[in-house]
């Protein structure tokens, strides 16, 4: 990382208000990359066991990410509509609404993905974030 020295008060004013403009755009695609990252990883591990089987895939391709901008930065929603994404995660142990009974095993996919992005996940979007004062 660059390390700038500035003596004019006016110089740093004007440097960290570049910095402010870049700030949001930046970390914004730093965090869709990792969102859209998390689907691949989420929709990879629905995929067969451990995870559940695929039939048709229109469970795996129901996975879908949108962000937002919010503030200085961005959130992002990864998730599904699909009804069995619930039960697939979670399992299901017990009576439905129509009285059927049910002993479904979990078949995890969301946390392990979720495991294989989170460690490095602040460290990147912090990289992201310097990279606009630089």
């Amino acid at each position: 990382m660059n390390t700038r020295h500035f003596t004019d008060p006016d110089q740093l004013a004007a440097a960290l208000e570049a910095a402010e403009a870049r700030l949001g755009p930046t970390t914004a695609r730093a965090v869709r990359h990792e969102a859209l990252l998390l689907q691949h990883l989420i929709q990879a591990a629905a995929s067969g066991r451990p995870g559940p089987n695929v039939i048709t895939g229109r469970y795996r391709a129901s996975w879908q990410t949108q962000s937002f901008p919010h503030g200085h930065g961005a959130m992002a929603i990864v998730g599904t509509f699909a009804p069995q994404g619930r039960r697939l995660e979670l399992g299901f142990y017990g009576a439905d609404s129509l009285g059927r009974i049910y002993a479904q095993q979990p078949f995890p996919h969301v946390a392990p993905a979720l495991a294989v992005l989170q460690p490095g996940f602040a460290e990147r979007i912090g990289t992201a974030a310097r990279g606009a004062f630089e």
